[in-house]
């Protein structure tokens, strides 16, 4: 028995930022180094925690070990009691959980929050500000990986927007306003959605069944594993008369009401991801923020979308996934040649890497719109793989910019001869975004397409053409910076200094063990998706 087991291990690794934000409130706004030390300490302590988690991880169980459940308010509904049933009540519940799908990310936000803490340190205005909204951030994320009830996510899920909103309209670049205001509205627009789907499914779906000999209480709660339960064990409605189901699912789950719950959380969580055409907010965010929200923003937030996409949309709605799925390999392939051309006709450096954002995001679309094992697995991949490589070079952009006050390609070159260490990780970075073997890159684009040549092969082969793309909007850029004639200003530049150094080596550490040793994240993800995995093989059989 592991000693995680015994402990509340989810839930030490959300109280860690709540904690640096009470330490932070404490402490006066003229000590700026205490601060900045108290943040990085804060960060640091959910990393440690999730590499212990992650080691740990028992894939036998699927993460059940770690599971903690509580409820907090039991508030009776006054509804019109049929035969048999003796109470209905609705139970706020804090619920967490982890398994193979959020384990991998869980790690990635807590690596990438700990990285993005260096490199805020140098923020030059409100550092007790910035901090605290910075870890009310990350607090959000973690939430979002670890809820297991739908309108906790839903809380920790507002909470990510809230704070992003203020990180980027105080502390952005000259159009920062705009930026946030885009973010805020396009996000909003979704959020609102997703509330919507998911009141419709507590209403149908979230419920427990007590019984005590005759005696039936029903028990709703936003508890995804109620849920999940209902939606895919027909055992759970199996003693219940018409009228005791027609007081419990006002809504009736018929076929066309999961169609419609299926597209709101697609139209909901592709906003986040982003799906072509609900990008746009993105491009301004990618431009806009400072260099360590940015990173977190392109690292983790656009994979909650993915994320939630997966959770809720695939695995609850499995039929309607899987009759989707060419449509959802087409939005995908989209994203691929849409992304990449307009990579290649750009002119900032910034915006190359935004627009490469929506075309590696529709590698992932590719990976789950294959339906199968393989697919699946290089969805997640991707998902961890890019948040690695675009965190990296968003921070090496950042860098960059600090040096030399610009990130258009036309004023940039040469760097390699006066930052010869911050040119040589671009150049890795670099490679492993368009998917160099021997880097993480490469394995998540290549389990994508290999699922999705099963059953989709000229999607596969249209795919095939984006990432041929990548390679040359990525070099040309890469190349355009790092080498050719030199500026004769950009010769006093300094290389990175340790406190960026060493961030951009350790996520630069990861993209290698990754792109080496692919079980170390695979194999995780093989066990702990058992469900999902089961819920698709049933649904085709049943199709």
């Amino acid at each position: 028995m592991s000693i995680l087991s015994d402990i509340p291990i989810l839930s030490l690794i959300l109280l860690a930022p709540l904690l640096g934000i009470i330490v932070l409130l404490l402490l006066p706004k003229q000590r700026s180094s205490w601060m900045k030390t108290t943040v990085v300490i804060t960060t640091l302590v959910p990393l440690l925690l999730s590499l212990w988690l992650y080691a740990d991880y028992n894939k036998q169980q699927g993460g059940a070990a770690y599971d903690e459940q509580y409820s907090w308010v039991e508030v009776p509904l006054n509804k019109e009691v049929p035969s048999g049933v003796s109470e209905f009540k609705f139970t706020f519940q804090y619920e967490l959980g982890i398994d193979g799908l959020s384990l991998p990310l869980l790690l990635l936000a807590t690596l990438v929050s700990a990285m993005a803490a260096l490199a805020a340190v140098h923020i030059k205005k409100r550092w007790k500000s910035f901090f605290i909204w910075f870890l009310l951030l990350e607090l959000g994320m973690l939430g979002v990986f670890l809820a297991r009830d739908l309108f906790l996510f839903f809380v920790f899920f507002e909470i990510t927007l809230v704070a992003m909103y203020f990180l980027i309209g105080i502390w952005g670049y000259f159009n920062r306003e705009r930026a946030a205001n885009q973010f805020l509205i396009y996000n909003g627009i979704g959020s609102a959605i997703m509330l919507i789907a998911f009141v419709i499914l507590v209403n149908t779906a979230g419920f427990r069944v007590d019984q005590v000999g005759e005696q039936v209480s029903f028990i709703y709660s936003g508890s995804y594993t109620d849920i999940f339960r209902n939606m895919s064990d027909a055992s759970a409605w199996v003693n219940l008369t018409n009228e005791q189901l027609g007081s419990i699912n006002p809504f009736q789950l018929t076929d066309t009401m999961q169609w419609v719950l299926f597209i709101m959380l697609l139209v909901a969580f592709g906003i986040k991801l982003p799906i072509f055409p609900f990008h746009t907010w993105m491009l301004k965010v990618h431009t806009e923020a400072p260099t360590s929200i940015v990173m977190i923003h392109s690292g983790i937030l656009l994979k909650m979308g993915a994320y939630g996409l997966l959770r809720f949309g695939i695995m609850l709605f499995p039929d309607q996934a899987r009759q989707f799925a060419t449509v959802l390999g087409v939005l995908g392939v989209i994203n691929i040649l849409y992304g990449a051309l307009l990579a290649f006709r750009q002119r900032e450096f910034k915006l190359v890497l935004a627009y490469s954002s929506i075309s590696h995001m529709g590698i992932v679309l590719l990976g789950i719109a294959a339906i199968n094992e393989i697919g699946l697995q290089g969805a997640v991949y991707q998902l961890v793989s890019h948040g690695l490589i675009s965190a990296l070079l968003f921070l090496i952009v950042g860098s960059i910019y600090e040096r030399t006050g610009t990130t258009e390609l036309q004023e940039l070159g040469g760097l390699a001869r006066s930052m010869p260490f911050i040119s040589g990780v671009l150049l890795t970075a670099g490679l492993a975004s368009l998917g160099l073997p021997g880097l993480s890159g490469f394995i998540g684009e290549f389990l994508s397409l290999l699922g999705l040549f099963e059953s989709h092969r000229w999607l596969t082969a249209a795919a095939a053409l984006g990432i041929i793309l990548t390679a040359v909007y990525m070099l040309r850029a890469v190349l355009k910076i790092t080498f050719g004639p030199q500026r004769e200003a950009f010769g006093a530049f300094k290389d990175a200094r340790l406190i960026e150094a060493a961030p951009m080596i350790v996520l630069l550490a990861f993209i290698v063990l990754l792109g080496c040793f692919p079980s170390v994240l695979t194999d995780t993800v093989q066990h702990g998706m058992d469900k999902l995995f089961g819920q698709l093989l049933a649904s085709r059989a049943g199709g």
